[in-house]
């Protein structure tokens, strides 16, 4: 019995020290916020964008949630006119979030402006949608940190 828990002990520390190797003494970069979200079909959504206006993901790729963003779609080609938008207007910071009109392209602002999806801000953090084998859309999130970074055009071709 003596022996049985010995080779057991034994056993434990040999998969702790391959456990400790194998780690490495490096330290932990692992986020818990997506590179990326996984949207969906395009006629799908472009449908949908197209009889009830622009789509708002809100706190994005965020712990906190501040980043908010709104998904459009223009034109007759599924694959092609996606655009993303901060969920504030171009010529407001983040702090004043916009409100979509019901079924509509329209939002209110803050300070209770009318304003249309192209008066939104444009990504500044890296964010734009990706169609993927014709058929699949993403949002590709960006940088962390705000200002980082320059976006590619957010017109999928």
């Amino acid at each position: 019995m003596l022996a049985g828990i010995v080779a057991f002990a034994v056993l434990g520390l040999l998969l702790w020290g391959v456990a400790a190797l194998m780690a490495g003494g490096d330290e932990a970069t692992t986020t818990f916020t997506p590179d990326r979200l996984e949207v969906g079909n395009v006629e799908r959504w472009a449908d949908s964008i197209r009889e009830d206006g622009p789509i708002i993901f809100a706190g994005l790729g965020t712990t906190t949630g501040e980043r908010t963003l709104v998904l459009d779609h223009t034109g007759d080609d599924p694959e092609r006119g996606w655009r993303l938008y901060y969920a504030h207007p171009a010529d407001r910071s983040a702090a004043c979030a916009v409100e979509q009109v019901e079924g509509s392209r329209s939002f209110t602002d803050c300070e209770g402006r009318s304003l249309d999806v192209g008066e939104l801000a444009p990504p500044t953090n890296g964010e734009f949608p990706v169609v993927e084998d014709r058929t699949r859309l993403v949002i590709e999130l960006g940088a962390r940190t705000p200002g980082t970074e320059t976006p590619p055009t957010t017109d999928s071709s």
